[in-house]
């Protein structure tokens, strides 16, 4: 008996240990994880980079519809890597990718048995989406993947072209349901995404009520899977009875601070989601904050990238994103894993916090003392840059703290100070 209480007793300690090494994807439940990333790269890619004009709405606009619906047939990017793509966005800081596995054009980057009209038709062949999946698993990134609820190249489908109501035709929105969900079915079954991203929730066919079907099949297929808002018809607010999904998702915007629903802001590097020929590509600067301001209304930030037509990131975007993992490697302490506030975040700072630790995420340092108000109850032990030097400060219980700030900052960029508080908020 004694040897059966020690064998009992090791395998305890042993059961304790592996849960407690799991980190926080065991103990979380997947929108705390998910949220705690705090950064992910997005990709728009497809047979329209042969062109150079933007997925799915360039279709019978620059690119006829005859002509967009043949471009796969040219379609072979040999130079992609999935394993180089994956690297890119690790390099930046990135904890999650998502890929646009089906955008309104209707081509699906992954062989579908559902569908003729996807990659494994293409010259290229190759399962883009698969080998994403296969390559963020081996170098610890989160996969993730677009999906639309629309589709202007399936016979079902009651309109071929946004731009043109003549072109609407009768369609079956329950056959075309049903074809969704067998192609979600194949996603969910053959690559674990951890998230869904929809899109494509305004036009008039599409109901909230196609949204909460496509929404329980989704959580019956895998509970633990988190899908965005953009399934149902009304994505400001996941309180609205017509609002479908777990999360919020402003695009082209950075969100407001928000407590309460989690959300993630989708922004191009660029201005064009697909690649286009000298795209205007955004500062360093631009990129930094939009991530600190992101982080410190509480959001995460979904950073769109659009590789050529050969399936290469532009040398410059890569660039762009490793002078972003750069300055995370000093500072990501303050954006991963923590929470937005406690301070609204304005055009001279953004904060975010964890534990007993304020970050202040300095964006415009045009006077010598930085003024924040006061937090009740709270006192502040410590001031100092995060990998610098200590500050001095004052505080009052009505007038708040008062930092007062070098001539020259520590990062030309954006520099952060620490705040140790009394007590964690």
């Amino acid at each position: 008996m004694e040897g059966l209480y020690f064998w009992y007793m090791r395998r305890i300690i042993i059961a304790t240990i592996l849960i407690l090494s799991a980190g926080p994807a065991f103990t979380q439940d997947p929108m705390t994880t998910f949220m705690s990333k705090r950064f992910g790269m997005f990709i728009h890619f497809g047979p329209v980079t042969l062109r150079g004009t933007e997925i799915g709405w360039s279709r019978s606009r620059e690119v006829p519809a005859a002509e967009y619906d043949t471009l796969y047939r040219e379609f072979n990017p040999v130079l992609f890597n999935a394993d180089t793509w994956v690297r890119t966005a690790k390099q930046a800081g990135m904890k999650y990718l998502t890929i646009t596995a089906k955008h309104h054009d209707g081509f699906c980057l992954w062989p579908t048995a559902v569908s003729p009209y996807n990659i494994g038709n293409s010259p290229f062949k190759r399962d883009i989406v698969g080998e994403l999946a296969q390559a963020c698993r081996r170098q610890g990134i989160t996969f993730c993947v677009y999906f639309t609820v629309l589709d202007w190249h399936d016979p079902d489908y009651p309109t071929k072209s946004p731009y043109d109501s003549t072109q609407d035709v009768k369609g079956d929105m329950q056959k075309f349901v049903r074809t969704m969900k067998m192609e979600l079915k194949e996603i969910v079954t053959k690559y674990h995404p951890f998230m869904l991203w929809f899109d494509g929730y305004w036009e008039k066919y599409w109901t909230a009520e196609d949204g909460k079907e496509i929404y329980r099949y989704l959580k019956d297929l895998d509970p633990k899977l988190i899908i965005n808002n953009r399934l149902g018809k009304k994505p400001s607010s996941l309180s609205d009875p017509q609002s479908v999904g777990d999360f919020l998702t402003p695009e082209q915007t950075i969100g407001q601070l928000n407590m309460k629903e989690p959300w993630e802001s989708c922004i191009t590097i660029c201005h064009q989601w697909a690649w286009k020929p000298n795209d205007q590509m955004k500062s360093l600067k631009e990129c930094i904050q939009t991530l600190e301001k992101t982080a410190g209304g509480n959001g995460n930030l979904l950073l769109n990238v659009g590789p050529m037509m050969d399936g290469r990131m532009e040398a410059r975007q890569i660039t762009r994103l490793k002078e972003m993992g750069d300055w995370l490697k000093k500072y990501g302490e303050s954006i991963y894993d923590t929470h937005g506030g406690p301070y609204t975040p304005t055009d001279t700072y953004t904060t975010t916090h964890r534990g007993d630790k304020i970050y202040i995420h300095l964006l415009e340092t045009k006077e010598s003392v930085l003024q924040l108000a006061p937090l009740p109850g709270v006192l502040i032990k410590k001031a100092y840059f995060l990998k610098g030097g200590t500050l001095s400060f004052t505080q009052d219980e009505k007038t708040g703290y008062h930092i007062t700030l070098p001539d020259t900052m520590p990062d030309a960029i954006s520099s952060v100070i620490v705040l140790e508080t009394s007590h964690p908020l």
